[in-house]
């Protein structure tokens, strides 16, 4: 997987080492000038000098070609150019944001960038989900980005498809909170049925995300 990381502070710095210590193939671009030697010579990893904001430097990281864009810069608004440019001039397909400011958070959604979040954790969970069947949104963070708020849609296949809720074996650090059905929100009871197309809201702590997902996107 290649990624492309603007900003490199403590958390872009961290991020950049937890994904080449998974093999991945990782750009980082800051643009201080004395940050970016001291990251060249931290990182096994290509540290581009620039503003990440800057089309020119963009095209310099490869983003074309990135699997993943993440901006951490201390700039919320520096964060949310560089990852419009990257969805929409060069077509990345996973785009997170980080939110330096959490009232940002619902902002930033509402301009496009659906992976707006603002902890380490979170930001490594979502760049390593692999989603096909099921589509998958980060709502909030909590407890320190320890546990996270998210939207699961339940694809067309779904083993659970007409399912009682009390007949799926959950993660036990998971909760179903709501379910909206044709724009009908439901507090789920025990004898609630899932379906196909539910649009599920849960809560998880970060070791059972990957799981719960699993149980509510697999197919037959």
């Amino acid at each position: 997987m290649r990624i492309v990381i603007v900003g490199g502070g403590k958390l872009g710095y961290h991020l950049a080492q937890n994904m080449l210590d998974r093999d991945y193939e990782v750009e980082l671009i800051e643009k201080d000038k004395l940050k970016c030697m001291n990251l060249a010579n931290a990182l096994d990893a290509e540290v581009i000098f620039g503003d990440g904001t800057a089309i020119e430097v963009l095209a310099a990281a490869n983003t074309h070609k990135a699997d993943c864009f993440i901006a951490v810069t201390g700039s919320d608004q520096d964060n949310l150019v560089a990852s419009q440019l990257a969805k929409k001039r060069f077509k990345v397909e996973k785009v997170i944001t980080r939110a330096n400011n959490p009232h940002n958070l619902e902002a930033l959604r509402k301009l496009g960038i659906e992976n707006a979040v603002s902890s380490t954790e979170i930001i490594t969970r979502l760049i390593e989900q692999e989603v096909e069947s099921a589509q998958i949104r980060l709502l909030a963070s909590l407890n320190k980005g320890r546990a996270a708020i998210c939207e699961i849609v339940v694809p067309k296949d779904a083993k659970i498809n007409g399912v009682c809720l009390k007949d799926i074996e959950l993660p036990k650090s998971s909760l179903i909170i709501s379910i909206l059905r044709d724009e009908n929100l439901i507090i789920p009871q025990g004898d609630t049925n899932i379906y196909s197309g539910d649009e599920v809201v849960a809560v998880c702590d970060g070791h059972s995300q990957k799981e719960l997902m699993k149980i509510l996107s697999e197919e037959e």
